[in-house]
C-alpha cells in the first residue's frame, strides 16, 4: 500500500518491509549485497550516484592563513594523528576563538604530511551530521543498499558507519565540526572510538558528559596572547600599521581570532578610505559602534558577540559608504537563517528582483546584490563554500548572532517574509525523490527551522511545515522524524493546537512515528488530529479525509483490518464526493484498501474489485505513475494471499521489472515484489525458479538489512522449507 511501502509475504501472514519498522540492530554483519540481476532476464536499473565528495574537503570556505599560537594543542593533536588511533580529541572554547582553524590545520597536516584519509562532517545539526556520516560510510565501502536502508531509517545508521570506519583499509582522521549541541550526537551513538583512526570534535560546549570518557582528551582554546593577536592583524593588513598599533586594536577586540580576522580584512580591503590601525582603534572606541548584547545564546557567545559586533558594524558602514547598502540587508537575512551553508541559488530571485518586500530597509536593489555579496566576502563577513557540489555562502554563527540581535523590530517580519519566499522558491518540486532533490532539501531544511525560530509567525510556520512535508515525501523518514516534533511543538505554542498549520505539523509527526515503527503512537496521534479536524474543519474537508486515509496504515499493522478498511472507505467516498470519479486521491486510497481485502472478502468479489481498480488506473494514469504501479502490486499480492497464483503471475513479473527500472534493485518495494514473484512461482509449482528467486531475496535483504532482521529470518525459513519439499 502506498503509505506502508511494503507487501505482506507468504502463507497469509503480514510482514511489512523494513521501511515501516524501526529495528534497533546490534549485529556486526554488513554484506554489500549481490550485484547480479533480480529475477534473471529483468531490466537493470541505472547506477546510483556515489557518496558525495564533500566529506573529503574541510567546509571552511576561505582557508585560514598563518595559525598563530596554539603550540600545545598542535603538538598533542599531531601526536594523535601519527599514533595508532583509538582516541577522541575535543577542542572547546567560545565562538570565534579559532577552533575550526585549528581543526583545518590538523586536517591538512594529517592528509598531506601523514597520509591519513581525512573526513570533515558538519555536526551542527542532526541532518547534516547524519548525511555526512553516511557519506563517510560510502567512502569506506558501504553499498548503496546499505546506505539507502540507513538513510530511510530501516537500519541503525551509526552502526553501519562505524562498522566501515573500523574496517577501513586506510588510517583516517574524522573531524566533527561545530558540535555545539551535543544532543545531536544522540548520547554518543555517533561519537565512538576506533583503532583505525582519530576523531576530532570542535564545540562551544565545554561541559558535556560526552567529553569525559576514558579515551577522550580535551583541549581548551581561549583568546590569543597579545603579541600573537597583533601579528594576526599584521598578517592580514601589513600596510595598516606597526606591531605596536596592532596591539592596541587587538586588545580592544579582546584578542578574539574571529574579530581580528574581520578587522584585518576590513583594513586590507579599503578602497575610498585607508584607515591606519590607530584610526581603526579610534573608530572602535566610538560609542555608536558598540553593539549591545541582548543576552547570550548557547555557550560562551555573549562576550564573543560583543567583540564581533563592534567589528562587523565598521565593515558594513564602509560598504554602505561605497553605495552597497544591500550588504546590510543580505547580512540581516543570513542572520535569520542557520549558520549552515546557504545555497547561492536561494538568493537568485532576490538578485532578479522577483521577491520584492515593501518597507524593507535598506531596500534590496537587484542590480547591486552581487557587488554587495562580494563586499561581504571581501570583508570576511561571509565566505564561499561548496557542499555536495553546490556553491554556498556561509557566515560564522557568532557573527550571525550578533547581527540578529541588532535588527530593528519593524524590519523583522519583513525579513522573515523575504526568507520564507526565498526558501519556498528554492524547494524542489513536491514529490521529487531524486538524489539531487534530497540533497537540496538537506541543505534547505536547517534554514527553514532557523527562520521559524528567529521570527515565529504564521508565515514562517507554514514554510517550516512545507519543508518537513517535502523531506517526508522524498523518503527521508529519519530526517522527517527529527524535524517534525520540534516544528509541531513550536507551531502549537505560537498558533494554538487547533490551527490548520499546527494540525498539518502533527499529521507529519504521526506519519514519521509510523515510519519509525511506533504504530500505536502513530495511530493515537492520527486520531487526535482527526478529532480536531472534524471539529474545526468539518467532516468533508480534504484535510479531514487525509486524516482518515493516514489511519489505514497503522491500523493495518496493528491487525485491525476491519477498522483500516472502514477508514479507507470513508476517505475514498469523501474524495469522490469532493473531487469526482477521476480523483487521484480516491485512486490512491483505493489502491491502499485493495491490500486489506483478501482477509475480508472471497476471491470472486476480490477479483472484481481489483480489476475495477486497474481499469480506472489505466484510464486515468500514465503507465509509470506510482499509484498505478502500487495498484498492480497490491492486487497481485492479494491474489497470492487468496492462492489465486495464475492471475497473480500474469501481473507479478512486470511489477518486479517496473520496480527495478524505476526504483532500483535494493529498494524495499523492489524486494517486496521479488518476494511476491517467488511466492507466486512456488504456488504454481515452479519450484526451482521460486527457490532461485528466494535465494537472491535472502542475499539482497541480508545485505541491506543484516542477517538478524525479521524479514531475513522469515525468508530463510521459507528457503529451508522449500528446499526440503523439493528434495522429498
Amino acid at each position: 500500500m502506498s503509505e506502508l511501502g511494503a507487501r505482506a509475504s507468504g502463507q497469509g501472514r503480514v510482514f511489512q518491509t523494513s521501511g515501516d519498522q524501526y529495528i534497533q540492530e546490534h549485529h556486526h554483519h554488513y554484506g554489500a549485497g549481490a550485484d547480479g540481476p533480480l529475477f534473471a532476464g529483468g531490466p537493470q536499473p541505472a547506477a546510483l550516484p556515489a557518496a558525495p565528495d564533500s566529506v573529503r574537503v574541510p567546509l571552511v570556505g576561505r582557508p585560514p592563513g598563518i595559525l598563530r599560537d596554539r603550540e600545545q594543542p598542535r603538538e598533542a593533536l599531531t601526536a594523535a594523528v601519527t599514533g595508532p588511533g583509538g582516541a577522541i580529541h575535543v577542542v572547546h572554547g567560545m565562538g570565534g576563538c579559532g577552533k575550526t582553524a585549528l581543526a583545518y590545520w590538523l586536517f591538512t597536516e594529517a592528509v598531506r604530511t601523514h597520509r591519513r584519509v581525512g573526513f570533515w562532517v558538519n555536526a551542527s545539526e542532526r541532518m547534516s551530521l547524519r548525511a555526512g556520516m553516511l557519506a563517510v560510510a560510502g567512502d569506506r565501502g558501504a553499498g548503496t543498499g546499505e546506505l539507502a536502508a540507513a538513510a530511510a531509517g530501516q537500519r541503525a545508521a551509526a552502526d553501519l558507519v562505524w562498522h566501515h570506519l573500523d574496517h577501513s583499509a586506510d588510517p583516517w582522521l574524522l573531524v566533527l565540526d561545530n558540535a555545539d549541541d551535543p544532543t545531536v550526537l544522540e548520547d554518543g551513538a555517533w561519537l565512538r572510538t576506533s583503532e583505525r583512526g582519530t576523531v576530532l570534535v570542535t564545540t562551544r560546549h565545554a561541559t558535556s558528559p560526552l567529553w569525559h570518557g576514558p579515551r577522550v582528551t580535551r583541549h581548551a582554546l581561549g583568546v590569543l596572547p597579545l603579541d600573537d593577536a597583533a601579528r594576526v592583524l599584521c598578517d592580514l593588513a601589513p600596510d595598516a600599521g606597526d606591531l605596536a598599533s596592532a596591539r592596541k586594536v587587538a586588545e580592544r577586540l579582546g584578542r578574539l581570532p574571529l574579530a581580528l580576522t574581520l578587522a584585518g580584512s576590513h583594513l586590507a580591503h579599503q578602497l575610498l578610505e585607508s584607515w591606519s590601525m590607530d584610526e581603526y582603534d579610534r573608530k572602535l572606541g566610538e560609542e555608536s559602534t558598540v553593539i549591545v548584547d541582548r543576552g547570550a545564546i548557547g555557550h560562551g557567545t555573549g562576550q564573543s558577540r560583543r567583540l564581533v559586533g563592534r567589528t562587523w558594524q565598521l565593515s558594513l558602514d564602509a560598504l554602505v559608504s561605497r553605495g552597497l547598502a544591500e550588504s546590510t540587508t543580505l547580512l540581516r537575512l543570513l542572520s535569520f537563517l542557520a549558520a549552515d551553508p546557504v545555497p547561492l541559488t536561494l538568493l537568485l530571485p532576490l538578485a532578479r528582483g522577483e521577491t520584492p518586500v515593501d518597507g524593507l530597509e535598506p531596500a534590496p536593489a537587484a542590480e547591486r546584490l552581487e557587488p554587495a555579496l562580494r563586499g561581504l566576502l571581501d570583508h570576511s563577513l561571509a565566505e564561499l563554500v561548496e557542499t555536495d557540489g553546490v556553491r554556498c555562502v556561509q557566515a560564522h554563527g557568532v557573527l550571525l548572532d550578533s547581527v540578529a540581535v541588532g535588527v530593528p523590530a519593524g524590519q523583522r517580519p519583513l525579513l522573515a517574509e523575504l526568507g520564507a519566499r526565498l526558501l519556498e522558491a528554492a524547494l524542489p518540486e513536491p514529490g521529487a525523490v531524486s538524489p539531487e532533490a534530497r540533497s537540496r532539501l538537506a541543505l534547505l531544511s536547517p534554514h527553514a527551522s532557523a527562520l521559524f525560530a528567529a521570527e515565529p509567525c504564521e508565515r514562517t510556520a507554514s514554510s517550516a511545515v512545507r519543508v518537513v512535508r517535502q523531506v517526508y515525501e522524498a523518503g527521508d523518514f529519519t530526517a522527517a522524524h527529527t524535524l517534525a516534533p520540534a516544528v509541531a511543538d513550536r507551531a502549537s505554542a505560537l498558533l494554538g493546537m487547533e490551527h490548520p498549520i499546527t494540525l498539518d505539523a502533527r499529521e507529519l509527526q504521526a506519519r514519521a512515528l509510523f515510519r519509525s515503527g511506533r504504530f500505536a503512537e502513530a495511530e493515537e496521534l492520527h486520531r487526535r488530529v482527526l478529532d480536531l479536524r472534524e471539529r474545526v474543519l468539518g467532516p468533508d474537508h480534504m484535510d479531514t479525509l487525509r486524516s482518515y486515509e493516514a489511519l489505514v496504515a497503522p491500523l493495518f499493522l496493528l491487525d485491525r483490518h476491519a477498522e483500516a478498511e472502514e477508514a479507507g472507505r470513508h476517505a475514498r467516498e469523501g474524495y469522490l464526493r469532493l473531487r469526482g470519479e477521476d480523483s487521484l486521491e480516491a485512486l490512491a486510497v483505493w489502491a491502499d484498501v485493495v491490500e486489506l481485502l483478501p482477509g475480508l472478502w472471497e476471491a470472486p468479489e476480490y477479483e472484481d474489485e481489483g480489476r475495477a481498480l486497474l481499469e480506472a488506473c489505466a484510464r486515468l494514469l500514465p503507465p509509470d505513475h506510482p499509484t498505478w504501479l502500487m495498484s498492480r502490486h497490491n492486487y497481485a499480492w492479494g491474489l497470492c494471499q487468496l492462492e489465486r497464483y495464475e492471475p497473480a503471475w500474469e501481473l507479478a513479473p512486470q511489477v518486479l521489472a517496473d520496480r527495478i527500472r524505476l526504483q532500483g534493485r535494493d529498494h524495499p518495494h523492489t524486494l517486496s515484489a521479488l518476494s511476491m514473484n517467488a511466492v507466486a512461482a512456488h504456488g504454481l509449482g515452479r519450484t526451482a525458479e521460486a527457490i532461485g528467486m528466494l535465494e537472491e531475496l535472502v542475499e539482497r535483504r541480508e545485505g541491506v538489512l543484516g542477517p538478524e532482521h525479521p524479514f531475513v529470518v522469515e525468508n530463510r525459513e521459507w528457503l529451508t522449507r522449500w528446499r526440503a519439499d523439493a528434495a522429498s
